[in-house]
């Protein structure tokens, strides 16, 4: 899998800091066994008594095994964990929960927008040196800064997320003669041979306006390249830029042929996410789908079907989209963050910023981890450890989620901004200005809303 160019590079300096990190893993319960290889029990931090809640977002098997992973801290510390549901947007969640004097621990959060605009509001602490040994220990330099906030480190990675994806039902491509895609043309090529041999090949999950704007990004750092992608991210140019326009007219090649599409634009509108998974791997050879296109953590609802990963159900990279193109690398990720200057939040980010915690959740599936010192063994089949690989073989070479890094009023709410103008454009391909226009106005409004705090 290629990689998109990141503007700058940087090597971590972690030879110079393994004594102080091995002193943190002690210390956080982060060291292993490796006569065993299981994770040592905690011999030297007790938070017996401490109470800690953590916020997210997470609902259905990732906090399941997200609670698996706080568990464990649990064993090892001593201390209470209490996961606290959340919802979408956290930032207006945390905000009511701070205005109410009940702000909980720790919270994940999924965007950086979102990270910045609570260190705005002063709601967070920064991480403290444990946390901060671990994260130069075990994280390139990229995913470090991506939760910094004007150099001071506030965010963990601890889940990240391969978003250039397109999985695919084996059998479906099977009996249809047709083979894995490299380029846009090629893509569009597979969806015809496909929906001649009487299946649909695509499914959308519309529902969640998260998952266009997906489709929008891998397509438009393919097209217009990384750095008008990171232009764009920061609103330095419109999106009635004409690289904006041939981004959507390239993606109505898709949206604009509704026989392509599981349940049309309408039925795709209709589909949440996780159905759009399932649906295409539910039905053996006659499923309501072909392909999926979303990030690895796919492989969470997958699992939730018969279909086996590596054999029922495949993966290929996102294609490549023009001559110039290359095949785009769109990450994202949840990073832990301090609300709270405790000893049980600050021993927390430091547990989640170690092997040992990524490890747990690796372990159950659905999950990457940007912690370069995991093995890769920890995954449990090939698939996801070849995706596992080309995301820490990519280093800082990456680009993160667009709309993760927008105002959250803008790239992350519900049935507003670019969620809405894009869903709105599943509907209406053909009216690119008019999606370009709105998306523009609203853009902007968030951006000044922004900068005034």
């Amino acid at each position: 899998m290629r990689t998109t160019l990141r503007p700058r590079k940087a090597v971590v300096g972690a030879t110079a800091l393994t004594a102080l990190a091995a002193v943190a893993l002690a210390g956080c319960g982060g060291g292993s066994d490796k006569d065993k290889g299981e994770p040592a029990p905690d011999r030297t931090l007790s938070l017996k008594g401490e109470k800690i809640e953590v916020a997210a977002v997470w609902t259905g098997p990732e906090q399941e095994n997200f609670t698996k992973v706080l568990k464990e801290f649990e064993k090892r510390t001593g201390a209470t964990v209490t996961f606290v549901p959340a919802q979408d947007p956290i930032v207006n969640f945390l905000g009511t929960k701070i205005a109410g004097g009940s702000p909980p621990d720790v919270a994940m959060l999924p965007q950086v927008g979102a990270i910045q605009q609570a260190a705005a509001q002063k709601w967070l602490k920064p991480a403290g040196p444990e946390a901060k040994a671990q994260l130069a220990a075990n994280y390139s330099r990229g995913w470090q800064e991506l939760g910094a906030v004007d150099g001071t480190q506030y965010g963990v990675y601890f889940k990240a997320a391969n978003k250039s994806l397109v999985w695919y039902n084996t059998a479906v491509f099977e009996n249809a003669g047709t083979s894995e895609p490299k380029t846009w043309k090629d893509f569009l090529g597979t969806a015809e041979t496909i929906s001649a041999s009487g299946v649909t090949p695509v499914s959308v999950g519309g529902a969640d306006g998260w998952t266009l704007t997906d489709w929008f990004e891998n397509v438009y750092l393919s097209q217009a390249g990384p750095a008008k992608y990171d232009q764009l991210a920061k609103h330095e140019i419109k999106w009635t830029d004409p690289s904006v326009t041939a981004a959507l007219k390239t993606l109505a090649e898709l949206f604009g042929k509704p026989s392509l599409i599981a349940g049309g634009a309408s039925g795709a509108l209709q589909t949440e996410y996780p159905a759009s998974v399932t649906q295409t791997f539910t039905g053996g050879d006659q499923p309501k789908g072909a392909m999926v296109f979303e990030g690895d953590f796919a492989a969470v609802n997958i699992a939730q079907t018969k279909a086996e990963i590596g054999k029922d159900a495949k993966v290929f990279p996102f294609p490549k989209v023009g001559d110039a193109g290359t095949s785009p690398v769109v990450t994202a990720g949840d990073a832990a963050v301090a609300l709270k200057d405790t000893k049980g939040a600050q021993a927390l980010l430091a547990f989640l910023a170690s092997p040992d915690a990524a490890k747990i959740w690796a372990a159950e599936g659905g999950f990457l981890s940007p912690n370069k010192n995991l093995d890769p063994a920890a995954y449990p089949n090939d698939v996801q450890r070849e995706i596992a690989k080309a995301l820490i073989g990519a280093g800082d070479d990456f680009r993160f989620d667009m709309s993760d890094q927008m105002p959250q009023s803008f790239g992350g709410t519900p049935g507003k901004g670019e969620w809405k103008a894009l869903q709105d454009f599943l509907k209406n391909p053909k009216d690119v200005a008019g999606t370009q226009a709105r998306l523009e106005a609203d853009a902007a409004k968030a951006y000044r809303s922004a900068a005034k705090g």
